[in-house]
This record gives C-alpha cells, structure tokens and sequence, in this order.
C-alpha cells in the first residue's frame, strides 16, 4: 500500500480481556455445552457471529421466540452517543442499526480535513494529508473545530465517533473499538448486554504526519464524494446507517462552511454483490461525474473488483467496513483508505470470546470470499494461539449464492463441535435456520 512498515498489537488489553471475560458467562456455558464427544441432542452448542451478520437485521428473518436467543458476535463497533444516534435517525428514521455508521462519518470527515490542509480538491494530493490528521497535532473532536485548527495554521488529530483512529502506514486504524453483542429471546441485540474493548495501540500509528499545511484560504473548488454502498444485494442491510453517516457528515461539514470555499457534495450509488457488475458501473458513473473521493465499498470482494479503476483514475477510495487483510499491503497508488480495523483485530477478539466460553472444539462456517476466508484464517490462527488447534478446530466454506445449505450444516452435525463460528452475509440466516434445525443452532 504505502511505504514503511506497521508493527501490529496483537495481544489484547488487560480491560479487554475483563470485558470479554463479562460478557461470555464461560462458566454458565461451559456447563451447558457438556464434553465434546457428547451427541448434540445432548448438548447446547454455542453459535457465534462476525460483523458480516450480527445485527438486528438477522431477527427479521426469525419469527419463533429465542430462535437467536443464544447467539453471540463481535463486530467493530464504537459506543456511539445517544446524540449521534439521533441525529442519524433525523435522517433516516427506520435505521435497524448503526453498524458502520461511524465509520461512514468518520471517513467523509477525514477525507474533507486532508483537503482543507492541501487546500484542492486533487485527490493525489490531498491523499498524503489523511494519515497525518489523525494523529499528533492538536486533538479535535468534530470538523468546525479541527478546520478551526487548520484555518489558524495548526495540525488537527482528529478523534472522530469512531475513536482515536491513529492511522498506521497503510491507512486503516492503528487502534479500534469492537463490540460484543448478544441476541434476546425477541430475536434482537439485548443493548444491555453489549460490551465495548479497545484492541491495538496508539503508539503504531504513522510517524509521518505528511506535507507542511498549503496557505489556508488559497484553494478554491468543490470537493465532491462518490458512494459505493450497498443498497441492494446480500449487505443491504449494512447500507442504510452507512449512507445515514455519509450524509450526516456532508450536513456536519457544510453547516461549518464547508471546504475551499463552497459546499461539499455527494454522488450516491449502489455496490451491490461482487457477483454482479453493479460496482463497476456505479464506479463508472461517479468518476464521470468528476467525483474527488468514493466512500465505499461495504464488502471486500466488492472494492477488490474496482479498487485498481478507482486508484488509478487518480481518486481517493476511503471505506467504512472493508476489513480484509490484504488491503494493508495492496498497491493502491496511496489512495486507499478504510475506517474499519483489518480482520487481524476481529479475528483476535472473536477467538478470545470463543476460548473464555470453555469451547474445547469448534467449527467455523465460512462464506468462500475476501470476507469469509480471510476472517476464517485468522480466527483459526487466534484459536490456535490458544491452544485450540489440529483435529478441534475446522473450516467448512461454503458458496453464499447458494440456494440450500443443507450440506455445511450437516458437517456441521457430523463434527459435532462446541462452538460454530458463522462468517457470512444475509445468507447466514439461512445457515443459522439449518442449524436449529439439527439442533445446534442458538436457539433457547
């Protein structure tokens, strides 16, 4: 991606560790899951989640009481204000969740920071200032106070909804928070149950703050943003409080009086599946709309589709939710950015969730992806850390277009685990249906 090298936190913190400890309940599960060579009508089996399926938009597709009543997942997730909430329900009132809504928020504000201190709306030379507005300088919490900084010659650190940020090297967080959430027996996240960590640390954040500030009030032009965010397809249901933070930020931005002079503005558009050309149309259209910068796109396997049309146009291509790993390393001309921590995190805190719940063997349901394998192999390597490993632990993918998943459930059933692990989209609900089924699902 960009020149230098990242130095990963890869142990969590001691708080982490008692968050994680406070919201699995292993001792009460332990005794439920029972020993490994037990049937599974003999045991409750333990059904986890990723940031691909956890959300309330999954209990739609239930309607028995507890059919979810005993699934966990981890997701990245800051504890957003009550004011945040509201203001993204001002607008759209039939938000579900505000998974990735922050992140959304965040990354238009950084993008419009960069091109305040570059003073253009030149994405190849505005991109070298994102890095550096989110560490060092002086801390700011919102843009009309960090463009306040800028303005009297000042370097902002913007610490957004999301958190410090602290980008690393390659442009994604050096630092994140993650929630850990349960579904109730109404088949929905039971809020009082969440638990907020914090994984990685500041300190491995760039060291490159970028370019010396451009005369503050020299540049004049309209800073235009793209979105590459699913409306339709297997994410849908992740697109609306993604869009909700995009435009929420554009109303934050303008009311403060905007970029170079004038209003910043904002070209919707759809990403649909990696299995359609939907991105790559949308992408089409937005750069011939003379768009500086794409917030987008939710899914891996989507931006992998576009990320080189979008970085060689000369664009800015700044995500919420991608998270697969290799995006830190991918040549991207030094235009790619993400909000989202890499799988590397998630895969860490999820097998910490999964060994503290006393699992001795588990299974993980994978849809075949960017997404899917790519969190798999590192919840695989986190499960290995600790000292789960060999014959306990087994990756099953799976292909998400699928119409019946009768198959993956039933290896599923035969290995009989402790734990499942079910990496995917808006298909899972149909796997978790399968599950409970066989009764090994999460229903109570």
């Amino acid at each position: 991606m960009r020149t230098g090298t990242f130095a990963r936190a890869t142990a969590l913190s001691g708080a982490a560790l008692l968050a994680l400890t406070a919201c699995g309940g292993s001792s009460d599960d332990a005794d439920d899951t029972g020993g490994s060579d037990a049937s599974s009508s003999e045991k409750q089996v333990n059904v986890y989640g990723t940031d691909g399926n956890v959300g309330n938009a999954l209990g739609e597709s239930f309607t028995e009481d507890g059919a979810l009543a005993g699934l966990k997942g981890t997701t990245p997730l800051t504890n957003l204000s009550s004011d945040f909430k509201d203001r993204l329900l001002g607008i759209d009132p039939k938000l579900e969740d505000y998974n990735y809504s922050g992140e959304s928020y965040d990354a238009v504000v950084i993008t419009a920071l960069a091109a305040a201190m570059a003073q253009t709306n030149d994405a190849t030379v505005f991109a070298p200032y994102i890095n550096g507005v989110t560490f060092g300088g002086e801390a700011c919490t919102d843009f009309e106070s960090c463009l306040a900084i800028i303005a009297a010659g000042g370097n902002p650190d913007y610490d957004g909804i999301t958190g410090p940020l602290a980008f690393a090297d390659p442009g994604e967080p050096a630092v994140a928070s993650f929630g850990v959430l349960q579904f109730g027996r109404d088949n929905l996240l039971d809020d009082s149950l969440t638990e907020y960590l914090t994984v990685g640390d500041e300190a491995n954040a760039a060291t490159d703050e970028g370019p010396a500030a451009a005369p503050y009030g020299s540049g004049t032009g309209v800073l235009k943003f793209g979105t590459l965010l699913p409306l339709t397809g297997s994410l849908a249901y992740l697109g609306p409080p993604e869009v909700a933070g995009v435009q929420l930020a554009v109303n934050d931005i303008n009311a403060a009086g905007g970029v170079l002079n004038a209003p910043v503005e904002v070209v919707t558009g759809d990403s649909g599946d990696a299995s359609t050309n939907i991105a790559t149309q949308t992408v089409a259209t937005l750069l011939q709309q003379g768009v500086n910068a794409i917030i987008g796109a939710a899914s891996s396997d989507v931006t992998k589709t576009v990320i080189d049309t979008v970085t060689q146009a000369g664009v800015v291509q700044f995500s919420p939710a991608n998270t697969s790993d290799s995006f830190t390393t991918y040549d991207d001309n030094g235009l790619y950015f993400r909000t989202a921590p890499p799988d590397l995190f998630q895969g860490q805190v999820l097998a910490d969730l999964v060994s503290q719940d006393g699992n001795q063997s588990v299974g993980i349901l994978a849809q075949n992806g960017e997404y899917g394998t790519g969190l798999a192999e590192q919840i695989v390597a986190n499960l290995d850390s600790a000292g789960l490993s060999g014959d306990s632990v087994k990756s099953v993918y799976y292909d998400p277009t699928a119409s019946d998943f009768s198959d993956v459930v039933q290896q599923m059933v035969d290995l009989n685990p402790d734990g499942i692990i079910v990496v995917g989209f808006d298909e899972s609900a149909k796997i978790i249906k399968g599950l409970n089924e066989q009764g090994i699902g999460p229903q109570r």
